[in-house]
């Protein structure tokens, strides 16, 4: 995917030599300081990529109904997401099942993420399953009203 960088401030004073760019590249990822960088491109351009993004998901889906679609998927799932080594097998199943949840992909796939990094550190892996034998009760209910 090619994109161009640029400063937001670049395309406020020149706004038709920045956007010009978009002919050449398909995004134009505009830097700015102090925020959350901003990537434009064309309308035709995202809905591209909305589809092809849509048909991925509904292969992965479909894939995974099989037994040995599963098997492929499990295969294939550490090339695409190179954390996935870091967990044990039976999590790595877990997670291949959430992903037929096409809604929140992008949040199982951060949780599992976290999940591979709590793994790879034998120290935090540690901290994180050792019952201390301490309860500190329950959670009082917060007042949202």
């Amino acid at each position: 995917m090619t994109a161009v960088e640029t400063s937001l401030s670049e395309l406020l004073n020149r706004p038709k030599a920045t956007l010009a760019t978009l002919r050449g590249a398909h995004r134009i990822l505009l830097r700015r300081q102090g925020a959350e960088d901003l990537v434009l491109t064309t309308a035709a351009r995202a809905k591209q990529d909305h589809e092809v993004m849509g048909v991925i998901s509904r292969m992965l889906v479909e894939m995974t109904r099989t037994s040995a679609g599963r098997s492929l998927a499990l295969d294939v799932l550490p090339a695409a997401f190179p954390w996935a080594r870091y967990l044990p097998a039976h999590e790595v199943r877990e997670f291949s099942v959430e992903l037929d949840n096409t809604a929140a992909v992008a949040q199982v796939i951060a949780e599992w993420r976290h999940t591979a990094e709590v793994h790879a550190d034998p120290e935090l892996y540690a901290a994180l399953t050792t019952d201390s034998g301490e309860d500190f009760g329950s959670v009082p209910l917060s007042d949202t009203s």
